[in-house]
Order: structure tokens, then sequence, then C-alpha cells
């Protein structure tokens, strides 16, 4: 007999419904450049319009491929529009949605929008079509994906910038896999079909070697063979297939119970699935016979299910009485087709393997493996080990045995007292009246106990001859029989409604301790109330003392509320269990000897601090339920503390942007109001220089430095004006070609007057050297760097400038031979209105580097800041260039 079908999921149905108005997304999906991704959905167009479809081609990228381009013939095309400042042709969203087709073309998935466009990414722009309820075909390589993004970096040492985030990835419809073996594609680049000339040749070298290529084409079938398997999944979960395995790929379940927990069946499963390389997951159900184990069978389950984690399963706990029906849910559920289970070493008394039968008999179509263990798994005696545990219980057996004999003679009493002239037959409902009350006070076998001594004593005192054991009818022998049968059944029955009471009242116990924490921490805005009630409620449910730890400004660990612990956690447990984000102390395998327990609180990024736990008795610690009860209170807590931190920062963060609005509005206001007085001022300066110069008056040196400091004021104003402008997006580049010898002469001409007596050291190409890019910027850049170094270096400071140029890079280093950059403020510098020394004499309010940074930005480049070997500051400036750029490039092209 099979389980009933599950119910498709409500959520999922209501998700496809609301999804119904929505265009489709089908993506070409390849594992590299040049497997013919375009090609593929150019030749669907074609095929869509044979149908009569309405195709549109948004962005099609050939490339300068003559075969792609032919395919483009007889399709309609959408022009581009000239965006951003760099006047880039983009995609046209807005006509698109205008022109509204049933079909339309975008290639480059990843590709990055213009600045200036409604979205930064071109995903965000499919999106909004697929939201008008047009359907597009696109293209995308597996590089571009999010998730693998680090993985593609780590194989071929290249970092993709431009990225597609998975969920949007798997909403897609359809993903068609284009694919070409390494050798054709190797092939395809040598014939020029992908990229042309040197850089054909350094994509061979680089990107596209073999190791690469067969890395990359791995991804791209793994990634899409788990789409697919995702799409079964789903579809599997829609139709109601979920009664049956479909064998599409091998997983594996691996079943722990509290007879099989050994470690050894957990390192077969995970043999067995490297082997097959499949993914396997780890399951123990909880059933009222494990409840009844010892402590020590449970927490060997729970330490099994831990190492099979940690050996890479997917582990899970389930409840359920029927511990067949539980297994095979699961294995339905996720689609795994083989279960391992242990089967203990056989003994004579022991029954076959009932639980293997029953999953045989309801899962006929399971493959069903079965591993023979040496032993039991191991029960560690750790200092509260199953011994004290099993020493009470057996106290209570003794302490209800006694009680069962003193209810017997108790009833035995009354009856002869009270009852002389009942029929023995009647009294013995009485005797099996307490054996319900002893089974309901004190468990099972006490109850066995009093059936057991009832018959002796009603055999003994109320069956002819009294006071003998004889019998004389054989009837009463019926009557002993139906009295221990019925009183086993009724102390069983009593027993465990007992027990599944026991066990309701402390799982509504755990869930109320739950609840105070959950409706407690979401209304704590301090850390301080998120220690009280730590302290409050988790120490209660625990039965334990409980602290919290966080780190001060200076990273020192401290309790955040009041102490709690009767013993002082040692500083370097408390530190090692913060740095490693692991778990120490008591009942651990890391320093086990100390009285309390450290659990770090980990956050998604970095640990938010510890919690710190000191039982009464590590007994019920280490119990499964608390263990789990524990782990939950941990996620609270420190999804709890992650929550203000981001409060917290949010909050910084919308000071810092008003801060920056009001600082960047002062600034423009005041440098336009100086802008004007500072110009004549510097006329009036210049004319009184050249007069008192002409009369060869002795006051001519004090007139030029009034115009030599006019000047330096101007170089500020316009500095703070310039930083307004970008900060407010007014500053635009006007790129031309620049000769860089030309750049570096007119930078320093403008620095003539201050660079009086200064050796300036040029190491420069020797061929002429252009590049687009805006001039006045970069010559902005030069002087700022040049006059830093001028202020800070000294009087005998002396510059040098090298440039050399690189396959795709031109780099520029300015150096000085002055005292350098303070120790730490390499990156520090180039932020606004930092300084290399706070407290000096030097005039500045630290905005020229904030400049130079941000002109680099905007032409694509980079710019670094270290102490020279050989003593001084060097600036290295890296911008974009590329020596076949400077003699075929469009005069338009990005540089």
């Amino acid at each position: 007999m099979t389980d009933e079908p599950l119910r498709p999921d409500p959520d999922a149905l209501l998700a496809l419904a609301g999804s119904a108005g929505r265009g489709k997304l089908k993506i070409y999906f390849g594992a590299c450049a040049g497997v013919g991704k375009t090609w593929a959905m150019l030749q669907e167009a074609h095929r869509l319009r044979a149908q009569g479809v309405d195709v549109l081609a948004g962005v099609v990228e050939t490339h300068g491929r003559k075969e792609t381009e032919a395919l483009l013939v007889g399709l309609a095309s959408l022009p581009l529009r000239i965006s951003g400042r760099h006047h880039y042709p983009e995609f046209d969203l807005d006509a698109a949605l205008a022109r509204r087709p049933a079909v339309i073309l975008i290639d480059e998935l990843a590709h990055s929008n213009a600045r200036g466009s409604r979205h930064p990414k071109r995903w965000q722009d499919i999106d909004e079509l697929l939201d008008a309820g047009i359907d597009v075909l696109t293209t995308v390589n597996v590089q571009h994906l999010e998730s693998l993004n680090d993985i593609v970096s780590a194989v071929t040492g290249i970092r993709v910038r431009e990225t597609v985030p998975d969920p949007f990835f798997d909403t897609a419809t359809e993903v068609i896999l284009v694919d070409l073996p390494p050798d054709d594609l190797r092939q395809r680049l040598k014939e020029g079909k992908i990229y042309v000339g040197e850089r054909a040749e350094r994509a061979i070298e680089n990107f596209f070697r073999k190791g690469n290529l067969f890395a990359l084409r791995e991804l791209a079938l793994r990634r899409t063979a788990d789409r697919v398997d995702e799409q079964m999944r789903v579809w599997r979960d829609t139709q109601g297939h979920e009664e049956k395995v479909w064998h599409t790929r091998d997983a594996i379940l691996l079943c722990i119970a509290a007879g099989t927990g050994s470690e050894k069946l957990v390192r077969v499963a995970a043999r067995l699935a490297t082997r097959l390389g499949c993914e396997w997951h780890a399951i123990t159900v909880e059933t009222s016979s494990l409840q009844r184990k010892s402590e020590a069978h449970r927490r060997a389950v729970l330490r099994t299910l831990h190492l099979a984690q940690n050996m890479g399963a997917e582990t899970a706990t389930l409840s359920d009485p029927d511990e067949a029906r539980a297994v095979l849910r699961y294995a339905r559920e996720h689609n795994l087709g083989k279960i391992i289970i242990g089967r203990p070493s056989r003994r004579r008394w022991r029954l076959p393997n009932r639980f293997a039968t029953r999953l045989s008999q309801l899962a006929p179509d399971l493959d069903l493996m079965i591993v023979g263990l040496d032993d039991t798994p191991e029960l560690r005696a750790d200092t509260a080990s199953g011994g004290r545990g099993a020493a009470e219980k057996w106290r209570q057996k003794w302490r209800g045995s006694l009680a069962a004999v003193a209810m017997c003679g108790l009833i035995t009493l009354s009856c002869k007292v009270l009852l002389p002239g009942f029929s023995p037959i009647n009294l013995v409902m009485i005797y099996l009246m307490g054996v319900v009350l002893i089974a309901i006070g004190f468990g099972r076998v006490p109850s066995v106990v009093a059936a057991l001594v009832n018959i002796v004593v009603f055999d003994l005192f109320f069956v002819a001859p009294e006071g003998t054991f004889a019998v004389t009818d054989a009837q009463y022998l019926v009557t002993f029989s139906v009295m221990l049968a019925v009183g086993v059944i009724i102390g069983n029955l009593t027993a465990g409604v007992r027990y599944q009471a026991r066990v309701a009242r402390q799982r509504e116990q755990r869930a109320r301790y739950l609840y105070e924490v959950a409706n407690g921490l979401s209304r704590a805005r301090e850390p301080d109330e998120i220690a009280k009630i730590c302290q409050q409620v988790v120490g209660a449910a625990l039965l334990s003392r409980c602290e919290i730890w966080l780190p001060d400004k200076n990273g020192v660990l401290t309790a955040a509320a009041e102490k709690w612990l009767n013993s002082i956690p040692d500083p370097a447990i408390v530190k090692w269990s913060f740095d490693k984000r692991q778990v120490a102390g008591a009942g651990t395998d890391t320093l086990p000897g100390v009285p309390y327990k450290v659990l770090p609180l980990a956050g998604s990024e970095r640990t938010l601090g510890l919690l710190i736990i000191e039982p009464g008795n590590l007994r019920h610690l280490l119990i499964p339920e608390q263990q789990r009860l524990q782990d939950t209170f941990i996620t609270l807590i420190a999804g709890a503390l992650e929550r203000l931190a981001l409060t917290r920062r949010e909050q910084q963060s919308r000071l810092a942007a008003e801060r920056e609005e009001l600082r960047n509005a002062l600034l423009a206001a005041l440098s336009h109001d100086l802008r004007t007085p500072l110009t004549v001022l510097f006329g009036q300066a210049e004319i009184l220089t050249l007069e008192l110069a002409s009369a060869a008056s002795p006051f001519a040196p004090q007139a030029n430095e009034i115009r030599q400091q006019t000047l330096s004021t101007i170089r500020l104003v316009n500095n703070m004006l310039d930083m307004a402008r970008i900060e407010s997006d007014g500053l635009r580049l006007q790129t031309d070609w620049v000769a860089l010898d030309e750049l570096i002469g007119s930078s320093l001409t403008s620095l003539e007057a201050i660079l009086d007596g200064h050796a300036v050291h040029l190491d420069l190409p020797e061929a002429m050297v252009l590049f687009k890019a805006d001039g006045p910027l970069l010559e902005r850049v030069l002087v700022n760097i040049v006059e830093n170094a001028l202020k800070y270096g000294g009087k005998q400071v002396e510059i040098s400038i090298k440039a050399r140029t690189l396959s795709d890079q031109l780099q520029i280093e300015i150096g000085d031979n002055g005292p350098g950059l303070p120790a730490g403020m390499e990156q520090r510098i180039f932020e606004k209105f930092t300084r290399g020394h706070t407290e000096s004499a030097i005039p500045g309010v630290g905005m020229g580097l904030a400049i130079c940074q941000a002109i680099i930005d905007m032409h694509h480049g980079k710019i670094e800041a270290a102490n020279r070997p050989q003593g001084g500051a060097g600036f290295t400036l890296t911008l974009p260039w590329s020596a076949a750029q400077a003699v075929t490039s469009d005069p338009e092209a990005h540089p």
C-alpha cells in the first residue's frame, strides 16, 4: 500500500496563475563567446517569422561576423538610441514598448547600460518587457551568472564584472544550451570567426586555453542539468506525481535509526555518493521508541547526524510515529531513489529487520541498500552521559514498584474489611483499577508489577483454598490470565498516553519559550534589551544561566547586561570562539572541562557576539531536543542583533547622505560666490606685479607672492566647484585625442611658478602616445598630484614622472623623494576632506586627490598611492589604452 498522493502546493499554483500575462523568456546559454548563441537565436527568429510571428531585432551583436550579419537580413530592426555622456548606442526600451512586437531579440543579457539609462542593467530592461507581455530571446555565457562568478574567476584568472542574478536566470521559460567542443571552438578562433588579429592570439593564450574551456563547458552543462532537474521536480509537484520517484539521476537517502546510528554507516553513504557524484541526504525519525531510548543513545544519533552534515549531506529530523512511512514520504518529496539503512550484528534472539521489510513492501520501486554494521552505536561516557539518567530512571521504577505493592495491599485490606461479602470475580475490577492508577502515576514497568502482584494476592486471599497458591477451580486460571493480559494492556496504553502527554507538554513549553523570545526580540531596540531577554527566557528554557557578550568599539568582548554567571569565562576561550565562529566549552570537543558553553552568534557576514551558557546540570543541555531549542535561540538572537546593526547602519547612511548633500550645497554656493572676487583679485595682482616689475620696484616680489597665493586659492575654489559638480552629476567628459607628452608638458607649464628650483625627471616613451580622454581634466589630475608633492615634500623635493604603455593600459607614475605618506593613509587620502597630516600649517582642505579619484573613475581607470621603496610617495595612474585603437578606432568610440 502506498501513501496517498500529496496535493499540489497552492502557492506554486497561484504563482503560475499570476504569471499568465507575463511574456516568455528564452535564453541561449553557452560556455563562452563563439559557441553560436547569437546564430541559434537568429535562426529561431527566422523560424518564428516564417510562421507569421511579429519578430523585432532589438540588440544583436554580430561583432563583425559576416555569417551572423547575413542572418539579420529580412528581420525588422529597432534603431539604437544615443545615451550617456559618452554617447553610447544603447537599446531603446521606450521604443520597444511602443512598437510592442510579439517577440524581440536582445543579445548579451549581462550587459551594463550607459549612465542615464532607465535601468543600470540590460536584464532589468528585459524584465520590464516581460511584464508588458512581450516574449524575449536573449543570450548569456556561464561566466556571467552571479553564483558562478567566483568559480570562473578562480579557473580563468579573469574577474567578470557584468553578471546576471541567478533568480532572474531561473525564471526563464526555456534555456537552450548551445555547446561546442573546445577543439572546434579554438579552431573557430584561429580562423578569425570569433576575434580577429592580435585579439584572437591573446584570447588563445589567456581565456581560451583548453583547460579553461573544459572547465567552463562542465559548468554550463552542470548548470543546465540542475535547471532541468528542478523543472522536473516542479512538474512532479504540480502534476501530483510525488508518490513516485523518478530515477533520472542518482540520489541517496541515509536513514539513521537509534539502533543503527553507527559512524560506519555515514562513511559508507559518503563514499558511495562521492563515487556516483550525486547528492545525498541523511535523516532520522523521532518516534516514541526513540524517545524512550536513553539519552546516550539519542545523543549518539544526533552526533551521527552532525557527522553526515559535515561530510556534505543535507540533514533533516522528522517526527512521525511510523518511521517507514516518514522515510518514504521524504524520499518521494526529494526524488531520492536509493535508500541506505544499517543492519546491526545479528543475534539469535533478534527478529528479522522489520524496518527493511516494510520499506520493501511499501516502496518496491526504490532501491534499498542494507549495510552490515559491526556493532551498535558508540555511547560515549561523557561527564553527563546516560549513567545518572539511567540511575534516576531505575529509582523511579523501584519507587513505582513499591507503590504497586502498597496499592495492592491497600486494595486487599479494603476488600477484606469493607467488602467481605463480594464475589471474588467482582473484586477483579477493583484490582484492575489499581493497575490503571499505577500506570498513570508511575509508568509501564510498575503497572506490570502491579498486575503480577494483584494475581498473586488475589489467589492467596480470595481464591479457595485461601492462604495457599493452590487453585481448586480451573476457571480461575483463565481469570488470572485475563487479569494479567488486561493489566499489561491497560498499563501499556495508559503509560503510552502518559508519555504522549508529557511529550506534548514539553513541546508546548518549548513553543511558548520560542514565542516569548521571538516576541521580545521583535520589540528590542538596544543590545541591552536583547541581553535581558536572553537571561530571563533563554535561561529558563535551557535551565541555565545565560549571558550575551558583545564587542565594544575597540573589539573587546564584554557582557551586554548585568553578570549572571557564577564563573568568569576565560578571555582566551571567548576570543577563540568569537574569531573562529566555533562552539567551545562544556559538552563540546573543545575544552569540555570548563563549566560553561560558549556559542557564537553568527550573522550573514561576521560574528555578532557570543551566547555563554552555564548549565545547572549539563545532562539537560545535551538532550537532542534541548540542543535544537538552543540552536533556534541562537538563530533568533543573531537575527535580532543583525537587524539592530543594519538599522544603525541605515541611520548612519541616511545621516551621511544628508550631511553630504548639505556639504555639497554649501561648497557649490561658496565656490560660486568666491570665484568672481578671486578672479578680479588675480587680475589686479597680475597688473600690479607687471607694473612694479617694469618700474624695478623693490615691492615686486611681494606683489608676485600675492599673485601666486591668489592663483593657489583659485585652484582650491575650482576643486571645490568641480567636486560639487561631480557629486551632482553635472561634470561631463569631453573626450578627444590627447598626446601624452603634450598633456604632461602643459601640466608642468601651469605649475612653472611653484616648480622654480625643483628638479623634474621625465621618463616617457620615445614614440608618440595618443589616447582618447578629456585633456583638461587629466591635466587637473597631474597638477593636483604634483602640487601635493611640492607642498608636503619639502624645499629639496624632486619630482619624477614615468609613463609606459602595456597591451591594453597606459600607466603614469608620479613620485617624489619626500617623507612619504603616513602609515595606513594610502587609501584614505582619496576621500573628501582627508589630509595626510591633519594638523599642519600647509594650506588645503583635502579635496585635490578626491578630485583626481573622481576624474580617473570617469575615465574607467584606476589611481593608487603607496610609499616608494627608495623613499617618498608614489602615485600610479592606470588608463585604458590600445595600440590598435589608436590606429583603427572610430573617433566617436569609447577610449
